[in-house]
């Protein structure tokens, strides 16, 4: 089943740079409905053992580098959001206490009313030089981000200033005949390679950041299939520290991390079996986030749960989380999850390991409204980083103000000259000196 494509979306994209190849169409990122009635009987069993991970991971490296200079600062009002914090008085409260999570039981978030407090639009990618300088910053990032610019079939490394500091793909980087979608890239422990998930074209990439080329493919290009070597939507494709790749295929509703000798190494779930029954089976699976104590934060649009599997494939939580299309969950540094809901309106919510509800950005209206975003990245600092694809833009904001303190893209314009996007779909805080 593929989403119907968004009709806000620009078929007269600006013409691309002389550097750069002509940009593939955009295909709908393939997502599933959580209103199906297919998708909402949930069996739930018991843990079990499982296939090891087995491998020191990169879920969340290079997160140190982005935005670490803004502290606890609010910067700016380009957006405020609706906080929504559970009663003191729930259940599991006293667990939730220990996390120190913003709008946890311990210290509930009050934020705006409703919606948002409409204030001038950020634009590109940078903050007021004004406040800036008031906070004592050089700039809103410490680094650099990584974005898989999905609508004009780019990834792109930003400055903190918003200035193009890598790209690609550029005149021989593509094997011959192909095209290059990807909705999300990662930056590979060694910080020589990418590796990037092309679901629309069905096959996954590792593209070497010196010569700009892809290196190694991984599925047949452009055509859904289960059996060896094949992929069927295949999404958050990561690269870990042994050279291996692990990455989420939604539609055969399997986890699969494969060696550099395209063989597979290990296998979650099973092709044919979309019921969501961990550590058996899985529903959909869209996320696979890899974790630093070698296990695996799984997300599954079927049930819309979250799974945390231990290096031996135990599991360690189950949770349902309040969205209507979980989207790449993330541990934040207290174990939280922090999720985005890839929606109109869209949401980000933080849901303890119980499956708390401990905060909610969400405005319905407004310039902090998201419309599908499918990434959201919690930053050593408490930021949160979000990839908000049809209002073309990537940010940043604060759980604990509800406020949005940078952008880069502009607000409801796809583009593609510098300070634009298209659809990004994916992005990662990286090291400037990678690029």
């Amino acid at each position: 089943m593929t989403a119907p494509r968004d009709p806000r979306h620009r078929s007269d994209r600006a013409a691309p740079r002389p550097t750069d190849p002509p940009a593939p169409p955009l295909a709908p990122r393939r997502r599933y409905s959580a209103t199906d009635p297919s998708q909402a009987h949930r069996v739930r069993r018991s843990r079990s053992a499982a296939p090891r991970v087995g491998v020191a991971a990169v879920g969340l490296l290079g997160l140190a580098v982005i935005v670490g200079a803004l502290g606890n600062a609010s910067l700016g009002s380009a957006g405020r959001g609706t906080a929504t914090g559970p009663s003191p008085s729930t259940g599991p409260a006293a667990a939730d206490r220990a996390s120190g999570a913003p709008g946890s039981a311990a210290e509930p978030v009050t934020g705006g009313a409703s919606g948002v407090v409409a204030t001038p639009d950020p634009g590109s990618a940078s903050i007021p030089a004004a406040v800036a300088r008031a906070a004592g910053l050089r700039g809103p990032l410490a680094g650099a981000v990584l974005i898989a610019d999905r609508g004009n079939g780019r990834l792109l490394v930003v400055s903190n200033a918003g200035r193009i500091l890598w790209r690609f793909p550029g005149p021989g980087s593509l094997p011959a005949g192909q095209a290059f979608s990807a909705d999300d890239a990662f930056l590979a422990p060694d910080a020589k390679t990418i590796v990037a998930n092309d679901e629309t074209h069905q096959v996954i990439d590792r593209i070497d950041i010196a010569t700009r080329r892809v290196v190694w493919q991984y599925g047949h290009y452009d055509v859904q299939a289960s059996g060896s070597g094949y992929l069927h939507t295949p999404d958050d494709a990561y690269p870990l520290a042994n050279g291996d790749v692990v990455v989420a295929d939604i539609e055969n509703c399997r986890i699969m991390e494969i060696a550099p000798s395209k063989r597979v190494v290990r296998t979650w779930g099973r092709s044919g079996a979309c019921v969501d029954r961990a550590p058996f089976t899985y529903g959909r699976p869209n996320g696979d986030t890899p974790l630093p104590d070698g296990g695996l934060l799984i997300t599954e649009i079927k049930g819309s749960r979250v799974v945390r599997l231990s290096a031996s494939g135990r599991v360690i939580f189950d949770i349902h989380v309040p969205t209507r299309y979980p989207s790449d969950a993330q541990l934040d540094a207290h174990g939280n999850v922090i999720v985005a809901d890839y929606s109109s309106p869209g949401q980000v919510v933080a849901v303890s390991p119980t499956g708390r509800l401990l905060w909610r950005f969400g405005p319905t209206h407004g310039r902090g409204r998201l419309d599908h975003p499918s990434l959201a990245t919690p930053l050593p600092n408490g930021l949160i980083s979000v990839n908000d694809d049809f209002r073309h833009r990537l940010i940043v904001f604060d759980p604990r103000t509800m406020r949005i303190l940078w952008q880069y893209g502009r607000t409801d314009v796809a583009g593609r000259t510098t300070g634009e996007l298209d659809v990004p779909d994916g992005h990662q805080p990286v090291p400037v000196n990678a690029f």
